[in-house]
């Protein structure tokens, strides 16, 4: 076996066609200046170990990267990658939540649904991960081959060489101001559950009884009539705490101007909140009689009670709420 010849073969089958003849006569015009006139099978060896593996050597001829996204441009592909994926993930699930709410009905027992949503979740979280996945590797390795750039500096976020102007650009953020992107996506995912349970609370909020195939909802606890004459101000109410989620994500840590934003959010909140509590239709009547008969209370102690009860413990939280907002921002 020529152990020469294979050499070359192994290099030059890894290049195009177009430069296989010419690398393969210049790999061995050098493999021969190495050696001695009369050279033995250990020599030639010894000549091959010190060029290396032939993979590694047809890189170095090969104008195409063998490997899928390099350092180049590696930083720059896993920053958008935990950019995008967790956003895609809780839209998705949200949005799984949200066509399981809207469509829940009366028969329908509150673990299978919940065991659906479970599911179905999973599923498309995991569905939307492969796909961000793929279409961003995609793109950088299609980046990766269309730079002919020569330079190996890895890139910013601007597709260009990193310099210190673009420190200027960063925003240094101390750690106990730093806001966490598992906090607002979970900000996001309770205003989507609250708020398809609000517009869908007559067979959703309210009473269940077991069944031998879980629990079935038998009696709304709220007149959805009168919480459908309130959508105007729970549509600025979710819109504003949509608006602070993304703000905190953009700016990813807390401010003074975002602690004021946060205490005119709750303020709104509380006043909307009063509104909605004291009108004297919204609880459901059948579900007061319901209750009176289970605790042997009058129908109008259950009233006051929910009120009353609504109406110290929401504020007391709006109020916890607003300071931590500032305290954090003072930090």
């Amino acid at each position: 076996m020529n152990l020469i010849e294979v050499y070359i073969y192994e290099v030059t089958r890894r290049l195009p066609n177009k430069n296989r003849e010419d690398i393969g006569l210049e790999l061995k015009s050098t493999i021969e200046d190495m050696l001695p006139e009369k050279y033995s099978e250990d020599e030639v060896k010894k000549v091959l170990v010190e060029l290396g593996n032939p993979a590694v050597l047809a890189s170095e001829y090969n104008e195409r990267p063998m490997h899928l996204i390099g350092p180049k441009y590696y930083d720059l592909y896993m920053s958008l990658l935990k950019m995008i994926v967790p956003i895609a993930v809780v839209i998705a699930f949200i949005s799984v939540v949200a066509k399981y709410l809207v469509g829940f009905e009366g028969g329908d027992t509150v673990l299978n649904m919940g065991l659906m949503i479970l599911g179905e979740g999973i599923w498309s979280i995991l569905n939307v991960f492969m796909q961000v996945f793929f279409w961003l590797t995609l793109t950088f390795a299609i980046l990766e081959r269309t730079d002919h750039n020569e330079d190996k500096y890895p890139r910013t976020m601007s597709l260009q060489k990193w310099t210190p102007d673009d420190l200027k650009n960063i925003s240094y953020i101390p750690q106990n101001r730093a806001v966490s992107k598992g906090y607002v996506f979970g900000s996001l995912l309770w205003t989507a559950i609250w708020g398809t349970i609000y517009f869908n609370a007559d067979h959703l909020a309210g009473v269940y009884e077991g069944t031998g195939e879980g629990l079935e909802f038998i009696l709304p606890a709220l007149n959805q009539e009168v919480l459908n004459s309130f959508w105007p101000l729970i549509v600025i109410v979710i819109g504003l705490e949509i608006v602070f989620a993304l703000t905190l994500f953009i700016k990813n840590q807390w401010t003074k101007k975002i602690a004021f934003f946060n205490v005119i959010r709750e303020v709104i909140a509380v006043i909307v909140l009063i509104f909605l509590i004291t009108n004297s239709n919204l609880l459901n009547p059948e579900f007061l009689a319901y209750m009176s008969n289970i605790l042997n209370i009058a129908a109008d102690q259950i009233r006051n009670f929910i009120i009353g009860l609504t109406l110290i413990l929401f504020p007391i939280f709006s109020i916890y709420n607003s300071v931590e907002g500032y305290r954090k921002a003072n930090r």
